[in-house]
């Protein structure tokens, strides 16, 4: 499985605009084959950074997903709303934890 990581920063003007793109473009993303799992995540410092976080079967389902008509269609157009270079990394996981059940501190009466 490769994990694939962007980092996307746009002009500021531009941040709604991509909100509603990727609205509007996610169904077609994780239903490409090979997707596994898509994330959008929001940088808690700067609002202008987005990444994208998703799971891929293989490496060759990444990359038919790059050559695809989905990603022609969304790429040219998410890159012109950057105010820089998107960061791209694939990567491989070597430890998933459960996530952790947390609960509810009691707070004093």
């Amino acid at each position: 499985m490769i994990v694939r990581l962007v980092k996307m920063t746009f002009r500021p003007e531009e941040v709604q605009r991509f909100q509603g793109l990727f609205e509007r473009w996610k169904d077609k993303i994780i239903g490409s084959p090979g997707c596994l799992a898509l994330e959008l995540l929001h940088d808690v410092e700067d609002p202008c950074v987005f990444f994208t976080h998703s799971h891929w079967r293989s490496p060759a389902d990444l990359e038919a997903y790059r050559v695809s008509d989905v990603f022609g269609n969304v790429w040219p157009v998410v890159k012109t709303l950057f105010s820089s270079p998107a960061e791209a990394w694939s990567t491989t996981s070597e430890h998933l934890l459960p996530e952790r059940k947390s609960s509810t501190p009691h707070l004093p009466e």
